[in-house]
């Protein structure tokens, strides 16, 4: 069994899972056609990008758009895999590097956005969490995001900014796991992105200043075997216009500060 023939069994497998996350639920299509964009995202800009993909899909009319959503080191991965796509959007430069530097980008990324950490409890704030440190309490049960996806590493970041150790109760593989822990009471809190609380409800967002240490841009670029390059590059310019970048910002992103 050769590596080629491995990468080509997976990037086959990729396809299959994509064909079920398109914006347009139902139509036959197939990812890397003339008339898909398949787009690799990380896993909170969930609502964002399904919105702008629809927004896209009344503006060019045929063309459908397929949003593979996770964790960005797993979507860096998929890419080396060989996993078919032609746009990538990472929360964080790190991951975005592992993609440039295998060369699988078509130029040099852009930064969208960025984001910044909050600590997500339920409303109301039954255990009175007022900033990091509270989180080292006994008995309080924290999410945390796994320290190789984007969320974790900024967690990581301004946990020692502020000088707290703690045992997480769990470690998820994005944000939204960790975020679906406090939802469904598993845990007393969580560190996660301002956007993912503001989205979510029967949750509250306590905000603490260590996160400006850990504030992540967002790089989005045109991947270099795209199968739809011209449909990827207008993807982008969509999420990039004035347009797309307010339904970010109504979101809760942040513009870079080059914007």
């Amino acid at each position: 069994m050769t590596a080629r023939w491995i990468r080509a069994a997976l990037a086959g497998v990729a396809a299959l899972a994509l064909s079920l996350t398109g914006c347009g639920a139902g139509d036959e299509a197939s990812a890397g056609t003339r008339d898909t964009v398949t787009v690799f995202a990380a896993a909170s800009l969930t609502g964002t990008f399904t919105k702008l993909g629809r927004e896209f899909e009344a503006a060019h009319p045929g063309t459908r758009v397929v949003l593979n959503f996770a964790g960005s080191s797993a979507l860096a991965t998929q890419i080396a895999q060989g996993a078919p796509a032609d746009v990538f959007a990472s929360a964080s430069p790190a991951t975005m590097k592992t993609v440039t530097d295998a060369g699988d980008a078509a130029g040099p990324p852009a930064v969208l956005v960025r984001n910044q950490l909050v600590i997500a409890v339920p409303e109301g704030n039954p255990d009175r969490v007022g900033g990091l440190a509270d989180l080292g309490r006994p008995g309080v049960k924290v999410a945390l995001c796994a320290e190789q996806v984007p969320c974790g590493a900024a967690a990581r970041s301004a946990l020692d900014a502020a000088g707290v150790r703690l045992t997480p109760a769990t470690l998820e593989q994005d944000v939204k796991g960790a975020l679906s822990k406090v939802t469904l009471g598993e845990v007393d809190a969580a560190l996660v992105y301002r956007t993912d609380v503001r989205a979510a409800t029967g949750l509250a967002a306590v905000e603490f200043p260590e996160s400006a240490r850990a504030v992540n841009d967002y790089p989005i670029v045109v991947l270099k075997h795209a199968g739809n390059p011209d449909g990827a590059r207008a993807f982008v310019e969509h999420v990039r216009s004035d347009a797309g970048l307010a339904v970010l910002a109504a979101a809760g992103f942040q513009a870079p500060p080059s914007r």
